[in-house]
């Protein structure tokens, strides 16, 4: 993922996507550790988008977190897994600077082990698909 300074201005960049990697279990059902995203940078973020941002308390870290509710001040954000933590129910409301992108495409990589051709049919056919705004889960997940 590119990096941006922090006291630089956001540039309409010429092309607007970039590829991330999921690390963690934060987002299952989801999204899961390996998948790669297509990550729309500079998009609007509304309500149940998965969204890319920088962690409030360590900026160099990354995180993919679903959009829940907008509250004074940013985002309130949360992981699809309740049990995995590490969202706004740690460290509040994410600022809008914070905010880099909507994640609009997940795939996932073949594994080298399985080469069978079922094997090969399956990951065709579960491998790749866009990630949709969930608006039923951003309900469910601002509850908590």
């Amino acid at each position: 993922m590119p990096e941006l300074s922090q006291d630089a201005e956001r540039v309409r960049a010429p092309l607007p996507f970039g590829v991330a990697e999921v690390t963690g279990p934060s987002m299952v059902p989801t999204l899961r550790h390996g998948d790669r995203l297509l990550v729309h940078y500079g998009a609007r973020v509304k309500r149940g988008d998965v969204i890319v941002l920088r962690h409030p308390f360590q900026q160099d870290l990354l995180v993919v977190k679903r959009a829940a509710e907008r509250r004074d001040g940013g985002w309130w954000v949360l992981g699809d897994n309740a049990y995995a933590g590490g969202d706004s129910t740690d460290y509040g409301v994410v600022p809008d600077e914070l905010v880099l992108g909507r994640v609009r495409f997940r795939y996932r990589p073949r594994s080298t082990t399985r080469r069978s051709l079922p094997s090969l049919l399956v990951w065709l056919l579960t491998s790749a698909r866009p990630v949709f705004s969930d608006r039923s889960a951003s309900r469910r997940l601002r509850a908590r």
